[in-house]
């Protein structure tokens, strides 16, 4: 027991905070909640237990479930990777040495700390709408655009622009891995007259991997989470055409506009499902792609 508590006491000392948290104020809501996931509550009369009722509709009756489901998954699907390949590309730039370091990193995180506000949400609305400065930009060159937020089939692509905008975490995070990088390691292969494609495949991208995992298993969290600029960019209904109905969005509708709390809790229930098991298919994997300073093999 000793011997534990010299090796892990700090640790546990500085997550002391996070545990106090979650043991005095999200323990109880979270078992609340999965207690309403299997009653009918509205929040003005008692919770009615129905068991499998809330799961059994959603997963045979409920049309919107699924659509909310193909949106979402499909914004992960380009969002992420997107996101990622942006944010390293950027960060590959500032790795440069460039003397005006600190400024730069500050200007390209800015849009991450702005990005979730709502009044980006409502500012990308206006950009992306039939009269607002991307059509105007477009127009310059002969091309006559859409209305790309009212229009179903690039709603989405809009909201996978701005997580793209938003790349500023992870680039902030790509950049310190690459600092990691032994530089001998480039000036030698360098000398070798090694292409720049195969440096990057062959000693970037290996030696980058922890850091990679690392940010895609967070970004992937994030996008399954993403809320905000989807309810503002389609007042809260997920229009067009439930093209922007994300899971998120329907849950908040379920919960806040239709009380219907017992359904809104299941709803919460699959999504931490579904994370958990995309972030565990993520740890399976990384045993294949991703290797550590002190991995013996």
């Amino acid at each position: 027991m000793k011997r534990f508590l010299a090796r892990n006491a700090p640790g546990y000392l500085f997550l002391s905070p996070w545990l106090l948290g979650f043991f005095l104020l999200a323990l109880g809501p979270i078992l609340a909640s999965l207690y309403l996931s299997f009653t009918r509550y509205d929040m003005v009369s008692d919770p009615r237990w129905i068991g499998l009722g809330n799961y059994e509709y959603m997963f045979t009756r409920d049309r919107r479930f699924w659509k909310a489901l193909e949106v979402t998954f499909t914004y992960v699907a380009f969002a992420v990777p997107l996101r990622l390949a942006f944010a390293l590309a950027v960060a590959m730039l500032l790795d440069k040495g460039l003397r005006t370091i600190g400024l730069y990193r500050a200007i390209f995180y800015l849009p991450s700390l702005l990005g979730a506000s709502i009044a980006i949400a409502i500012l990308w609305r206006e950009l992306f709408s039939a009269t607002g400065v991307v059509n105007q930009m477009l127009a310059l060159i002969g091309i006559e655009g859409t209305d790309w937020i009212t229009n179903p089939k690039t709603s989405l692509y809009t909201l996978v622009m701005l997580a793209v905008w938003q790349f500023g975490s992870p680039m902030l995070i790509f950049l310190a891995g690459l600092r990691g990088i032994p530089k001998d390691l480039y000036e030698a292969a360098e000398i070798d007259g090694t292409p720049r494609w195969r440096r990057f495949t062959r000693i970037t991208l290996p030696l980058l991997a922890p850091v990679i995992f690392f940010n895609l298993v967070l970004q992937t969290i994030e996008s399954f989470k993403t809320f905000s600029s989807a309810f503002i960019i389609s007042n809260g209904t997920g229009a067009p055409a439930d093209s922007l109905l994300f899971f998120t969005v329907y849950l908040f509708n379920e919960a806040f506009k239709f009380f219907r709390m017992g359904y809104a809790s299941a709803l919460a229930w699959v999504l931490l499902i579904i994370i958990g098991v995309f972030t565990a298919l993520a740890f399976l994997s990384s045993k294949y792609w991703v290797h550590y300073d002190n991995d013996r093999d």
